[in-house]
This record gives structure tokens, C-alpha cells and sequence, in this order.
């Protein structure tokens, strides 16, 4: 009797065992810019239904997910920008090794309240506003009102890239006021009146309006056929050439399922 209880303990322990180590949950980290944030959402959310994995996904700006991915604390890194030479340096003195993977691009919408009557902007003008020299939109044809601006800060790959472009790399007027992701960009904008913005076209809804740009208006069409002038690709990183569950979940953002995701986001698939 006692030698049966034995053996049926020991079975039970090796099951449970077992058991533990065929369910074992997998992670994955992802962390960076929020304008491919709604994207990696979005595929972390249908991955998890079919796969037995559990995956984080936080936003914080593409230069916060590089440096995650520098100091080794996550799996992939968000970017709306490439990376820094500065950076690899830095990531590969590490024992790091970032590799690309472009999953989208995105055009950077510039946006106005929706009772500004102002629909249609130059870069020209663009670069104006944010450097200060246009402070009121009659300057413009509009109201007499005070430009209020809004602009990301310099963690964001949203901002380096419209600084670049349109406002060619010139500081940005000390009056603007810096905003953390798209989305706040997006609520400041559709809360006042004066104010001037930009976001990811993924973030473009009722509550604000996007403007034409050099008489191009920002859309998927204008994007992938490069008339649209600013415009970027969006990217992951991983440490390294991917394997495992890192190399399974890119492959399915990068697939035709995963790309459809990506447009329903509104934003631009690769093909």
C-alpha cells in the first residue's frame, strides 16, 4: 500500500513537471515610439490569441526604446526614425547589436483645430511657425489669432524627422509647447483653437484636421507614391539577426495578415 503511494506521488510530481514545462509562457518586450505603438498593439493582441506567449507593450518614444534596447531591457525597440551612429556605438560597446526591420511607413501629418479655416500650408510657411516667425494666422489669411504650437520632444523620432524636413534641422521656437506622444499631440490640438501639431497619420481623426502640404493632402496613396513630403519609414529593432519568439513575431507583423493590420491602423503597409 505504501509502496503504490509512492509511485502514484512520484507520477503526479513528474506530471506537474511536465505539465509546467509544455505550458510555460513565453515574454516578449517591445517599447519606443508611440506613432508604430498602435501597430505593435494591435499584433501583440492577435498574437496572444493564438499563441500561448504574453507580450508588453509600452510607447515612450523611439529614443527611449533604442536605449532600452541598448541597456539589454527589451526584445524589440518601436522606431519612426533609423538609428544613430551614436547610438550603435553605444549598443554594440554594450554586447548589443541592433538589426532594422522596416514594417510600415507613415506620413507626418500637420494638423489645426477643426474651426481653423487654414487648410493648406507650404513647408516654407511650416518652417515659419515653428521657428517663430509667424505668430498669428492672418499672417496666413486666417483669423486673427495667436499661433499656439505644438511640437514633440526630443525624445521622439516624430521630431527628428518634421525637424529635418520641414523645419530643416533650426531650433524650434522656445514658445512651443512639448508633448510626449501623438495622441497628446493630437488632444492638445482638438482643445485649442489656435494650436498647430503634428502626428502620425494613424493618429488622424474628426477631432482635428490635417492640412495639405505643398497642396499634397496626407493619406496612404500620397505616402506610398512619395508625393507627400513628409514622410518616413517605421521600424523595429531587435538585438542581433531575430530568433525564437522575437523572429516569429516580426515575421507576422512583416506578413500579409500582419500587414493588413497595419493599414487598418492607418497606416502605410509595405505591400
Amino acid at each position: 500500500m505504501k509502496k503504490n503511494l509512492l509511485i502514484l506521488l512520484s507520477f503526479v510530481m513528474v506530471m506537474s513537471l511536465f505539465t509546467g514545462v509544455v505550458g510555460a509562457q513565453e515574454n516578449l518586450t517591445i517599447q519606443g515610439s508611440s506613432t508604430v505603438l498602435p501597430i505593435a498593439q494591435k499584433a501583440a493582441e492577435v498574437y496572444m490569441e493564438n499563441n500561448n506567449v504574453n507580450i508588453s507593450v509600452r510607447g515612450g518614444g523611439s529614443g527611449n526604446g533604442i536605449a532600452a534596447l541598448i541597456d539589454g531591457t527589451t526584445d524589440i525597440a518601436d522606431a519612426s526614425r533609423f538609428i544613430k551612429q551614436e547610438e550603435v556605438d553605444n549598443a554594440v560597446a554594450n554586447g548589443h547589436f541592433p538589426v532594422p526591420h522596416r514594417v510600415a511607413m507613415d506620413g507626418i501629418a500637420v494638423v489645426v483645430h477643426p474651426d481653423n479655416p487654414i487648410d493648406k500650408l507650404t513647408l516654407m510657411d511650416i518652417k515659419q511657425i515653428y521657428t517663430g516667425q509667424i505668430e498669428n494666422w492672418r499672417e496666413l489669411g486666417g483669423a486673427d489669432q495667436e499661433v499656439v504650437v505644438i511640437s514633440r520632444d526630443s525624445s521622439s523620432g516624430t521630431f527628428e524627422v518634421f525637424n529635418e524636413i520641414a523645419v530643416e534641422g533650426e531650433r524650434v521656437t522656445p514658445s512651443a509647447l512639448l508633448q510626449a506622444s501623438n495622441g497628446a499631440v493630437k488632444d492638445t490640438v482638438a482643445n485649442t483653437k489656435g494650436a498647430i501639431g503634428y502626428v502620425g497619420l494613424g493618429y488622424l481623426d474628426e477631432s482635428i484636421k490635417a492640412t495639405k502640404v505643398n497642396g499634397v493632402f496626407p493619406n496612404n496613396s500620397t505616402v506610398a507614391s512619395g508625393k507627400f513630403p513628409i514622410a518616413r519609414p517605421l521600424f523595429m529593432f531587435t538585438d542581433g539577426w531575430p530568433e525564437g519568439l522575437v523572429a516569429d513575431f516580426i515575421n507576422f507583423v512583416l506578413s500579409a495578415e500582419g500587414q493588413k493590420m497595419v493599414e487598418e491602423q492607418g497606416y502605410v503597409p509595405l505591400h
